[in-house]
């Protein structure tokens, strides 16, 4: 039955897609920005345009989340309305403080958050959690930056060798358009189906679907507001990554988004909700400290931001839940 509720939680769940989509726009178009490879206005059409076609690379991440951490039997109106502002009110606090955290892990700690306080520890699936978040939440960034690094040498070599240029060689700044269109196809293609989990939960409570798998009309809707989210931006996260975190030519850019593209995309296709936000970070370290060097106060500062993101998110969506049931009980 569609009921206002309903609607409530689906128009929360598209609003956080979309500043899941102008605060993690920065880790897609800080590299081409930096390097003058793109104007901002070419870049961030070019990730909404490809941020909207990723979405509908397959449900896998989304049926990691709807089916895979906590027990869906639990989960009711108030606990997915709980999560999601818990997850918006972060990804609001980090902008205003210009950190590029994850949104994926802040949705993901705010749903675990709601569960627990509204019925039992128990009903969270840690192993899940274990090997699904917490571990590529450590892995991904480190092969990420590895992966940069090695890619990076690569086309140093390769153009130094044949081409006899560096910084300013057109190739480098057209293959720049091709990595920067892999990043965000990949980014949509992995973030997108965290929300698509969570409508698609609204709908399995309100009995409008039987199973987990996600509806096509979801999956349109999360990519336009994925994409719509992108064109609004996200200046002050794009100054951090592009300017402060590392300096980046050309070639450090390129090396950075294929790193980041090959690893996200690889984790949508397994089910894996990874952190745009970490593996982007990670390649733009390990491709500047190929060349550049890397700006280690900043990574400690974002360091601290992807710890606390988690239980941060637990803790808020917590007392959100609360707030709102002894002002509505239960919905």
């Amino acid at each position: 039955m569609i009921t206002s509720v309903l609607i409530a939680i689906i128009v929360i769940a598209l609003f956080f897609e979309f500043t899941n989509g102008f605060h993690d726009a920065a880790n897609v178009v800080a590299t081409p920005i930096a390097t003058k490879s793109l104007t901002p206005y070419q870049a961030i059409g070019l990730a909404a345009f490809f941020n909207f076609l990723g979405a509908f690379f397959g449900t896998a991440v989304a049926a990691t989340i709807s089916k895979g951490l906590v027990d869906t039997s639990v989960v009711t109106d108030i606990v997915l309305i709980s999560a999601l502002l818990g997850a918006i009110s972060w990804n609001f606090f980090t902008w205003s403080f210009s950190i590029p955290s994850s949104s994926s892990h802040a949705l993901i700690g705010s749903l675990v958050g709601a569960v627990i306080i509204s019925a039992s520890y128990q009903d969270v699936n840690y192993v899940t959690v274990v090997h699904k978040v917490l571990i590529p939440m450590v892995s991904s960034p480190i092969m990420a930056f590895f992966l940069a690094l090695i890619i990076c040498i690569i086309l140093l070599n390769i153009f130094m060798r044949f081409f006899m240029v560096r910084t300013t060689n057109k190739y480098i700044r057209e293959m720049q358009v091709l990595s920067t269109s892999l990043l965000s196809f990949s980014h949509g293609s992995n973030d997108a189906q965290k929300t698509m989990s969570i409508i698609t939960l609204a709908l399995l409570s309100a009995g409008l679907v039987q199973t987990t798998q996600v509806p096509d009309w979801v999956i349109i809707l999360c990519g336009v507001a994925m994409g719509l989210g992108t064109l609004s931006g996200g200046k002050k996260i794009i100054k951090t990554l592009s300017a402060k975190l590392s300096k980046l030519e050309p070639v450090n850019a390129v090396s950075a988004e294929l790193s980041s593209g090959i690893l996200v995309l690889g984790a949508s296709h397994i089910g894996l909700p990874v952190s745009t936000t970490q593996v982007a970070s990670g390649s733009i370290m390990g491709a500047g400290y190929a060349d550049a060097g890397v700006n280690w106060k900043v990574v400690r500062k974002m360091a601290t931001a992807w710890v606390l993101t988690i239980p941060a998110c637990i803790v808020v969506t917590s007392v959100i839940y609360m707030i709102l049931f002894k002002i509505f009980g239960s919905f």
